[in-house]
């Protein structure tokens, strides 16, 4: 066994090679876990780590049509892959995602885009633009903002944070997409958005990490209000380092005296720590589940086990 450990930080902790736990495993990938204290607070954490480059491995994304899965079933229904992980978040009436995914270059899962507002702004409407992380046809990785919709055969990406746009419009169209976009585009010294050419991609929010540094754009995406961010739950999350590895990263959490959980901006320091250059947030709490070779790393928080989600992440390995 060996270890690596991080640069000091809010969330310093070191990592304990476990691969001889989850074999076999491709030379190219490994796994890591942390049973070292945040914030004096008990934690369990592990992170995969993946080489993009690979030819051997392949990145790609499954989902469902009106009904979920555990991350168990979606590992039997692809055969058996090497890494599944949580994405997506969800409506649990409908099971409906609310983020992008796309697999094998095309959208098979759309951002919501119109939040409705109360009060004083009763028949206005928020705009998000949230975020995914993609990997291209190249085996180059990337998160961004997204405008996704039914009638674009792929996202419009902006490269950094863009304020929600409120008006008066309950449902979003076409010109409408075009119409926000570049009304928020002007305020940019150069055109701020491109259409983003991705083989995979998995979305959620907010952005955690930006240039290699902590920057996390929950009120631009609109996803946690309040001080929620600073709530400790189980926490899912992805990002790339600048040497192309990918970063898989699950929290364990609400397990009292045995992992508390981890806060956005505890998940975004350990993803700094890591190396990562870009990084976000996906679906914690009970669906927060990370399987290698289809054992669980962290025990997901829900009494009855892992939790059915429409979404997941995988890799895969090339049989030689």
């Amino acid at each position: 066994m060996f270890f690596t450990s991080a640069p000091f930080c809010l969330a310093q902790l070191k990592w304990e090679n476990v691969d001889s736990l989850y074999q076999p495993l491709p030379a190219s990938v490994h796994v890591f876990k942390s049973t070292d204290s945040i914030e004096g607070k008990s934690n369990i954490a592990f992170y995969v780590i993946a080489d993009i480059k690979d030819r051997k491995l392949v990145f790609t994304t499954d989902t469902t049509y009106k009904r979920r899965l555990t991350p168990k079933k979606f590992y039997d229904k692809n055969n058996q892959p090497l890494v599944v992980v949580n994405g997506t978040f969800f409506d649990f009436a409908s099971n409906r995602n609310l983020n992008t995914v796309i697999k094998n270059g095309k959208l098979v899962s759309y951002n919501i885009h119109t939040l409705p507002l109360k009060g004083k702004d009763t028949l206005t409407y928020m705009h998000p633009f949230r975020s995914a992380i993609g990997i291209t046809r190249n085996r180059t990785a990337d998160v961004a903002w997204l405008f996704s919709d039914t009638t674009l055969k792929r996202p419009l990406a902006f490269q950094k944070s863009i304020n929600a746009y409120k008006d008066s419009v309950s449902v979003i169209n076409n010109a409408d997409i075009f119409r926000i976009s570049k009304t928020i585009s002007s305020s940019f010294e150069t055109k701020s958005y491109r259409k983003w050419k991705m083989n995979t991609a998995i979305g959620g929010g907010p952005v955690l990490v930006q240039n290699s540094k902590v920057q996390v754009s929950n009120n631009e995406e609109r996803m946690f209000t309040g001080k929620a961010i600073d709530d400790k739950h189980p926490r899912t999350a992805m990002g790339y380092t600048a040497d192309g590895k990918l970063i898989i990263l699950v929290v364990q959490g609400r397990f009292t005296g045995i992992a508390e959980g981890a806060s956005l901006v505890h998940l975004a320091n350990i993803l700094t720590d890591l190396g990562c250059k870009e990084a976000l947030n996906l679906d914690g709490g009970g669906s927060s589940c990370l399987l290698v070779n289809g054992k669980e790393t962290i025990k997901p928080s829900d009494k009855e086990g892992q939790r059915p989600i429409p979404a997941v992440f995988m890799i895969m390995s090339k049989k030689r």
